[in-house]
């Protein structure tokens, strides 16, 4: 009986969390120019739109590549940072993790209301690189935790072999750490750009409407009504976030990734 009732309990759970993507997918493939569910007719017209029209596919091309170069900066970041903390026991270390962490664990407004003053202050406000730079600060903590996670999990003897052969900082990174973390990184890699493709505040704060992210693009579609194309995009934003984390389970180890101790490792 307790069986019975936590599956139903676990499927209402499902329900609940997927409705909205359900409803949300509906409303992409109206045929006509509404959101309304359940759909009136099938039509895929308006995935087609985000590609076909010049404002949809310029700002899918903004966020691609504001996403693309502010997780590798994020990453570029994290990577020097955790290798650093890594290595250094001392306590005063733990005073740059925690200001590698705090962006993230702000309120994104207060995040970005910064930013806005950072970049007001010294005349750079309303440049694309701008947007780079704040999301790269923002998620820095994601690729962070996860490098930090992978440099937990390597064994200190290895390196300490590799020093004693004669090898120097640089050779030891390359050829023992850098393996060892790879999916470590990749994993933060992926991590801070699905958010990234997906944030709306920062790139606001920092760009305003010089550069119009599909986020943005649809705040500012609002204005002049409802389009499908609308859910359209949010439903491309489901698809890449599950191919990218369905990549990263796919050839790392999730649960590591995730902070989870394997059962052999308590």
């Amino acid at each position: 009986m307790n069986t019975v009732l936590t599956r139903i309990y676990f499927v209402l759970i499902a329900i609940f969390l997927a409705a909205p993507i359900v409803v949300v997918a509906g409303v992409s493939v109206n045929e006509k120019q509404s959101l309304t569910f359940p759909p009136q007719g099938f039509s895929l017209s308006w995935y087609g739109a985000i590609f076909e029209d010049a404002g949809w596919r310029s700002a899918f091309f903004a966020s691609l590549g504001l996403a693309l170069a502010s997780a590798a900066l994020a990453v570029a970041i994290a990577l020097p940072l955790a290798w650093f903390l890594w290595r250094r026991l001392a306590p005063w270390a733990n005073i740059f993790q925690v200001l590698g962490i705090a962006p993230f664990t702000l309120p994104p407004v207060i995040t970005a209301l910064g930013l806005l003053t950072f970049w007001a202050t010294t005349g750079f406000y309303g440049q694309p690189w701008t947007a780079v730079i704040g999301h790269a600060i923002f998620f820095v903590t994601l690729p962070l935790v996860t490098l930090s996670l992978g440099f937990s999990a390597i064994d200190r003897s290895l390196v300490e072999a590799a020093s004693t052969m004669g090898a120097d900082d640089k050779t030891v990174f390359r050829t023992v750490v850098l393996p060892l973390i790879r999916p470590y990184l990749v994993s933060g890699y992926a991590f801070a750009f699905v958010l990234s493709l997906n944030e709306y505040i920062v790139a606001y704060m920092t760009v305003g409407f010089t550069m119009e992210t599909l986020p943005i693009k649809i705040f500012n579609a609002l204005r002049y009504g409802y389009t499908p194309t609308m859910a359209s995009v949010t439903i491309l934003f489901v698809v890449v976030a599950a191919i990218v984390f369905g990549l990263v389970a796919r050839f790392g180890d999730l649960p590591k990734l995730l902070g989870a101790m394997a059962a052999d490792d308590r």
